[in-house]
């Protein structure tokens, strides 16, 4: 007999229960939230939160701003800890762009008010992007 905390061994479960049971997303609700949004992908093909998955297929899936792809290797139903999390899919994930590289978000002080038309100018600039006339 199979508990439900166990990795299955064969047969098929929604593609969001699977992403949430192996610790891909937070919640059942965000994983079913991304399905909808047509950021999860099996087999190249936008999937629907109640789509059956099994061993072997490939889940693409965009959270957190990060691009996730990941081959399953063990079909679980219920929600398990990380090591055994781990086991249950293959991570062919291209690797996190460094923290130098990521995306700088210019931060004004607090007070004082909008940019100015200069100010705007001048950020654009720093930014590299071409001025618009």
């Amino acid at each position: 007999m199979v508990t439900g905390d166990a990795p299955q061994a064969e047969g098929s479960v929604r593609v969001d229960v699977w992403i949430w049971s192996v610790r891909l997303t937070k919640t059942r609700a965000q994983a079913a939230a991304a399905c909808r949004a047509g950021h999860v992908k099996v087999g190249g093909e936008r999937a629907k939160p109640a789509q059956a998955v099994r061993v072997g297929d490939e889940v693409r899936l965009r959270h957190a701003g990060r691009d996730r792809v990941v081959v399953i290797s063990k079909v679980v139903k219920k929600r398990v800890g990380p090591p055994v999390a781990v086991e249950c899919f293959v991570d062919n994930s291209p690797p996190p762009p460094p923290r130098e590289l990521a995306i700088q978000v210019p931060v004004r002080d607090r007070g004082t008010g909008r940019p100015t038309k200069r100010d705007r100018r001048e950020m654009e600039r720093l930014q590299g992007r071409p001025p618009e006339l």
